[in-house]
């Protein structure tokens, strides 16, 4: 048996807000790859980007030899631009106005993970809005929350380690991941860095690594929880100049 946590409406409906601009920048991404493919079947490299549509229309994107595109691709291809378009209007009309739809407590609390060097916009929105609007009384939870903790194999004389419990949210677990990264390198002189230095020893072990920035990244959602909810900035942690 696991303890379902529920979120507020106000909660979920703040989630869906981000949810659906990431499922619009990704839909974006998808339409310009799949132009790119449909061109590669005649051999054209040319860049899916800027006026691409106008120079279809004007018959300026041509196969490798040349010749005019085929009409049912040149067709295909329009569409695809049309709604790539619907699609990039909604994603920039959601951009502009989203985060002024969250509270001013949530808001707070973006800017005040984002005054942390490594964590840029999309790293502090998605864990405010994905995790930190729970409350959690000791890191175990917080680290619990996440599915970054040991999972133990234990049943009569067998012993084993199954890795981490992968539990929890999964949007956080991977951008905790990669924030993870972008910690070591932004915060060289944090005590998790250093620490995940002395453990790797300098190793170019890929799989050693890998499995190192797992810890790293739960101890940085500890430490970031520990930032916002007691205003304990991380040990060694530098925060970002006016400039930034």
């Amino acid at each position: 048996m696991r303890i379902i946590r529920i979120p507020p409406v106000e909660a979920e409906g703040q989630r869906h807000l981000a949810r659906d601009r990431g499922e619009l920048q990704k839909e974006v991404l998808q339409h310009c790859d799949r132009m790119r493919k449909l061109l590669r079947t005649v051999g054209c490299w040319t860049a899916v980007a800027g006026d691409f549509k106008q120079r279809l229309e004007q018959g300026k994107v041509r196969c490798y030899d040349g010749s005019p595109l085929p009409q049912h691709l040149l067709e295909r291809l329009l569409r695809e631009c049309e709604r790539m378009a619907l699609v990039e209007q909604q994603y920039n009309e959601l951009e502009k106005s989203w985060f002024k739809q969250l509270p001013a407590t949530v808001q707070d609390r973006v800017s005040k993970l984002q005054r942390l060097r490594a964590i840029g916009d999309v790293g502090s929105e998605r864990l405010v809005l994905e995790l930190f609007w729970r409350n959690f009384e000791n890191r175990r939870q917080v680290g619990a929350a996440v599915g970054l903790v040991p999972q133990p194999y234990d049943s009569g004389n067998s012993h084993a380690d199954q890795g981490i419990s992968k539990q929890g949210n999964r949007r956080v677990r991977s951008l905790l991941i990669e924030m993870s990264w972008f910690w070591l390198r932004y915060q060289p002189e944090s005590a998790i860095s250093r620490w995940f230095a002395e453990r790797t020893g300098g190793s170019k072990s890929k799989r050693g690594r890998r499995i190192a920035i797992v810890a790293v990244a739960r101890r940085l959602v500890i430490a970031l929880w520990r930032y916002l909810e007691h205003d304990v900035v991380p040990d060694g942690a530098r925060l970002k100049t006016a400039a930034h």
